[in-house]
């Protein structure tokens, strides 16, 4: 099979190229780059990926589709080694970042099977290992890996999404029977949205407010904790006595994955089935932790399942390279409207098809790069060699940036490659528009990403405030003072005087590595200064009043976190540029990288604007430089979607598959043949 990008024959013609100097693109050397410290193992799973027994089926009822991808999943357990995350004894490879790279390879056989692989072992198994202590990993792990026991995770609340330290979910400690009663006191605490749950799960990890009553003392609400919970009968298929539950039904997408709602009607569950890493209950209802914290407690427990977040952040990036494989191979195939010849000018020729599709590769190239740091930095806390409470707390700012801006970006991917496919992209052979349905919902689960974002934007304004701590008030009155010069024309004169007038001056700056980076770093630090002035007074203000103030500055806080993850993809984009070994390859990521640099520019120039930190001649250039680099990167597109390494049983899309250049060859050597043959009809205006 194909899994590198290799010399085609339907390899489209190139724009003629400028200069015998012209810059060429090594592929393969960029693919071994793209596939990263994996790319072995991604390799595998590529091969995987692109057998016809995973492929998702169009159409195919929804039934049908469930039992399928079940089948898939024990197919994946039995010969194809994802069990990596898990113990060596158990089976496993104790190898975390490669089991992800693994996982969000499945994406290009089915969104739906890269899922279902997420809840069984990204979820449920990765629950019992991380929140369990050993005896749970011993009991219930096998059964969990092997797929014996399908698993939900039932964590989500019909009535508490992204809010998980309110679900209304009970689990109450009973010392005379040492067992905990786990009830769903009212309809909004149904467990909603749960893979697994509609019909094949057995059992479940549950998510529930622990109570106890230590002898003699008050009842207590711990917090959330997980519990290990049987759901069904094995045999028969029935819900146990106390479980109820209800199939979501058809979705917008994923529909091979049997979504579902459980509740709990007083259902006893033994101690010994408490997830106890972080938490315990002795048998007279006495509580323990390690953390003392509840706050930290909760957010180190919910810490250990980032992984969900990092395989879409990989996922999304991974459907985004398909969809623009496929459109840019069809763009440089499919001919539309005459040009000066007699023949009709191929779609990639048009400088809009150019502005719609070469920008979306840039980001999906920074994204690729960024992704593959976030990898390594989660295999470092997972494998425990940096495993810190400052490690987790990077790698859960890293994830919650950028799983938002690359399941965004791919929906925005799919919509525009489908857009510029024209009728063809709207048909369901050619993926698109399945890829968009599938995807849509990864821009909410595993995090709602405009969540995520406030997240980051917490963050930020922790570590602005620590700084201002640490730097006293010189830092502040060095901020103020560089306010003051940003706030008048000072800078905007400088810029002027130093582009005298010229063009070319001004796209020289904006093309140089240092002004670009300055630009995007400028952004994100004046926007955390200014948010963190306005909400300062929050800190003596009552209670309501201050949780006011912040809910009218949300907005800006979700601005600045978006600003931060943009910094954060160019400057892992500009490393991945500064790896590359090759010298035409290096240049022509340079390109690429200048191109997202300046495109993130374009999008946010009224800011610039407004705030000083560009002329209005230097703003002019910005996109007109733009264009100039779609110019130049224009005949090295197909080789760079070539570069992400899929073949076409992973397209799967007919009108990537060579057949429209073929129909395009097909129909220009007939009309050739009728103009040499005298046999073509003079167009009507041309006889009068």
């Amino acid at each position: 099979m194909t899994t590198t990008a290799e010399p085609r024959h339907d390899r489209p013609s190139r724009t003629p190229l400028t200069t015998t100097a012209e810059p060429r693109v090594d592929v393969a050397a960029l693919t071994d780059q793209l596939l990263g410290q994996y790319a072995d193992l991604r390799r595998e799973a590529r091969a995987v990926a692109g057998l016809p027994d995973f492929h998702k089926v169009e159409p195919m009822p929804m039934a049908e589709h469930r039992d399928r991808v079940l089948h898939q999943l024990r197919e994946l357990a039995a010969h194809h080694d994802v069990l990596r995350a898990f113990p060596a004894h158990l089976g496993g490879a104790d190898d975390h970042g490669g089991s992800l790279s693994r996982f969000e390879e499945l994406v290009a056989a089915d969104p739906s099977l890269q899922i279902k692989a997420g809840v069984q072992w990204g979820l449920f198994a990765s629950a019992i290992l991380h929140l369990g202590t050993q005896r749970h990993h011993e009991e219930l792990l096998p059964a969990a890996m092997s797929v014996d026991v399908p698993g939900a995770f039932a964590m989500t609340e019909t009535g508490h999404g992204s809010d998980v330290s309110s679900i209304g979910t009970t689990a109450e400690y009973d010392p005379e029977t040492g067992e905990f009663v786990l009830h769903t006191p009212f309809r909004a605490a149904w467990k909603d949205y749960l893979g697994n749950a509609a019909q094949h799960g057995t059992a479940a990890v549950v998510f529930a407010q622990l109570i106890t009553a230590a002898p003699g003392g008050p009842r207590v609400n711990h917090g959330v904790h997980a519990f290990y919970v049987p759901l069904r009968d094995p045999a028969t298929g029935e819900f146990l006595p106390g479980i109820g539950g209800e199939d979501d039904g058809f979705k917008g997408g994923l529909n091979g994955i049997d979504n579902g709602r459980l509740h709990f009607d007083h259902v006893r569950v033994p101690r010994d089935r408490l997830l106890n890493r972080y938490g315990d209950v002795a048998a007279d209802g006495t509580y323990s932790s390690p953390i003392a914290s509840p706050g930290r407690r909760f957010f180190t427990m919910l810490g250990t399942l980032v992984q969900g977040r990092v395989s879409l952040d990989g996922a999304a990036a991974n459907a985004s390279k398909i969809a623009l494989a496929i459109a840019v191979t069809y763009a440089n195939q499919r001919r539309q409207f005459a040009g000066a010849g007699a023949d009709e000018v191929v779609l990639l020729d048009y400088q809009r098809h150019q502005r719609r599709l070469l920008p979306l590769l840039a980001e999906t190239y920074a994204a690729t790069f960024a992704h593959e740091e976030l990898l390594a930095m989660f295999d470092e806390v997972f494998s425990g060699r940096g495993d810190t409470p400052e490690g987790r707390e990077d790698l859960e700012t890293l994830a919650a940036a950028l799983k938002p801006s690359s399941t965004w970006h791919a929906l925005r991917t799919l919509q525009e490659c489908r857009e510029a496919c024209g009728g063809a992209g709207f048909l369901a052979e050619n993926r698109l528009v399945g890829l968009h349905q599938d995807l849509d919902v990864y821009v909410t689960f595993e995090g709602d990403n405009t969540v995520l974002y406030q997240l980051v934007g917490k963050r930020l304004l922790g570590d602005y405030a620590k700084a201002l701590k640490a730097g006293g008030a010189g830092d502040v009155a060095r901020f103020v003072a560089d306010r003051a010069v940003h706030r008048t024309p000072l800078i905007r004169a400088a810029q002027t005087l130093a582009d005298v007038g010229d063009a070319r001056r001004s796209a020289g700056q904006l093309r140089d590595e240092a002004t670009q980076r300055e630009l995007l770093t400028d952004r994100v630090e004046v926007m955390v200064a200014e948010l963190a002035a306005a909400l300062r007074p929050a800190s003596k203000l009552p209670a309501d009043q201050a949780a006011a103030l912040v809910n009218a500055h949300q907005h800006e806080l979700v601005e600045a976190a978006r600003a931060h993850a943009e910094r954060v993809l160019w400057e892992a984009f500009t490393r991945g540029v500064h790896a590359a070994t090759d010298p035409g390859t290096q240049q022509v990521l340079t390109w690429l990288r200048d191109l997202f640099g300046l495109t993130l520019v374009e999008r946010h120039l009224a800011w610039y604007l407004v705030n000083g930190r560009l002329s209005a001649g230097r703003a002019r250039t910005v996109s007109s430089y733009i264009d100039r680099l779609l110019v130049r990167l224009r005949p090295h597109a197909q080789d760079l979607v070539d570069a992400f390494g899929y073949g076409p049983e992973h397209l799967r899309a007919p009108i990537a598959s060579g057949a429209e250049a073929q129909r395009q060859d097909e129909a220009r050597a007939h009309y050739r043949a009728e103009r040499v043959a005298g046999r073509e009809a003079v167009p009507e205006k041309h006889v009068r």
